[in-house]
């Protein structure tokens, strides 16, 4: 007999907000927001999902939405979902969730997504000392492809994938999180020197009750205040998995998550369309609506069997990812290179960070050559489907790090040739995209060999 239609268990409805949804979402971490489905490990269950937004970037040519963006409510999740096998038992603490994603894809008849650059005083990003000013772009989807009438003569397949996946965490793991982050807070910008480097900020988003949305929790009462006060921000990737942001988590792959509350609680949200690693706008994958089609194991025992601590509890561990068969096929790349030295000549020591920034910036400046503004190129990289790599962490004082670009998403040759670059119709591209202005007066790096 054929496999029954999958159950869906948290249904969207793109017309009501999070709060208003038959099955409210959630936006923060914590151990006691309450499940709001039920699955049977063996089941194929589906998911639907909000853009983590809920909605709050529209599809036009204005980026005031991203400009004003409010932060606080990062990021709408779908569940937390609880995991009982096949006599009813839920998960236990110290058992590993394998989570397969069988199907996915952007819901029915909301099929667009956006890539944007956030303000520096409101969000920034990798860059954002070189690229201040809010800006997006809009993607239209046609099957498997991406094209943006903002970003013309690309056109790239889409590796799409949830940005987050999670467990819900113990109360011991939340304090471990909430004690080390707020350390990292107050002290860091007086004990990092990386901090002088990246211009993100803060250096770490601590527990707040603004923007809280805490699923079944009704906000206002005195439950919904203890948890909101102590809920982790959804922002980083930690020991219970959630935003990794791995690009090629698509169809097919297997994620093998630490169980740290009974039932496990899973979550998951952020849906992309596309990423290039590192999704360096920071809003830079095609964030779009979307739902997953997933089937759950439950290995009992798992974290001890598989999982060995980094750290001195044995919460300090780390999920797997099994990467499934499903991506583009490109045979032609171009790569670029960057070393651990930063825009004004100073050397750093093995510092993938600043190697990387050095990389993306001088694809950022090579593609410009071809008609692009650096914020088109900026905005591209971070979501289409290119390799960012750590090539060297071991040759001090320079690690290296490498972006290789698919050269097959682009209508034109990107190449370097004996004569100068082409001049004609297909170089010439809109000159620029939905963009504010920056506001702000913290200083802008500039590179003083770059072209533009």
């Amino acid at each position: 007999m054929a496999p029954r239609t999958p159950k869906l268990v948290v249904p969207i409805d793109l017309k009501k907000k999070p709060w208003e949804q038959k099955l409210p979402l959630h936006n923060r971490w914590h151990p006691e927001i309450p499940p709001v489905a039920t699955v049977n490990t063996g089941e194929v269950f589906r998911v639907e999902m909000v853009d983590w937004t809920a909605g709050a970037v529209k599809d036009d040519n204005s980026a005031s939405d991203v400009k004003h963006l409010d932060l606080s409510t990062v990021h709408y999740l779908s569940g937390p979902i609880k995991v009982v096998d096949e006599e009813g038992e839920a998960a236990k603490p110290g058992d590993l969730l394998a989570v397969e994603i069988c199907n996915l894809g952007p819901l029915p008849g909301d099929e667009w997504g956006f890539t944007a650059i956030f303000d520096r005083e409101n969000g920034g990003g990798f860059l954002t000392d070189h690229f201040p000013c809010a800006t997006k772009a809009i993607w239209y989807f046609e099957g498997i492809y991406a094209y943006s009438p903002h970003i013309p003569g690309v056109r790239f397949p889409g590796i799409t994938h949830p940005g987050i996946i999670g467990t819900a965490p113990s109360m011991e793991l939340l304090n471990i999180w909430n004690e080390r982050e707020k350390e990292l807070e107050e002290n860091g910008l007086k004990s990092l020197r990386l901090c002088e480097v990246l211009h993100s900020r803060p250096l770490a988003n601590l527990p707040s009750t603004k923007g809280c949305l805490l699923g079944k929790i009704p906000e206002g009462t005195q439950e919904w205040e203890k948890i909101a006060n102590e809920a982790a921000r959804t922002i980083p990737g930690r020991e219970n998995g959630g935003n990794c942001d791995i690009k090629n988590l698509s169809r097919g792959s297997k994620i093998y998550l630490p169980v740290f509350v009974e039932g496990a609680n899973f979550s998951t949200g952020d849906m992309h369309f596309s990423q290039g690693d590192g999704e360096v706008s920071f809003c830079g994958a095609i964030e779009m609506s979307g739902f997953l089609e997933l089937k759950c194991e439950i290995i009992r025992g798992g974290m001890k069997e598989y999982l060995t601590p980094m750290g001195p509890t044995p919460l300090h561990v780390n999920p797997i990812f099994e990467i499934g068969p499903m991506e583009p096929r490109f045979s032609e790349w171009l790569v670029f290179e960057g070393i651990s030295v930063d825009e004004s000549g100073r050397q750093h020591y093995l510092d993938a960070s600043v190697a990387y920034k050095r990389a993306v910036l001088n694809a950022i400046d090579y593609l410009s050559k071809f008609g692009y503004s650096k914020e088109q190129v900026y905005l591209l990289l971070s979501c289409c489907p290119c390799e960012g790599r750590i090539s060297g962490i071991v040759d001090a004082p320079n690690a290296v790090a490498t972006l290789a670009i698919p050269t097959a998403i682009f209508d034109q040759d990107i190449r370097p040739k004996t004569k100068k670059v082409p001049v004609g119709p297909r170089v010439v591209r809109n000159p620029d995209i939905p963009r504010c202005s920056y506001d702000g007066d913290l200083p802008i790096t500039k590179n003083p060999g770059a072209t533009g």
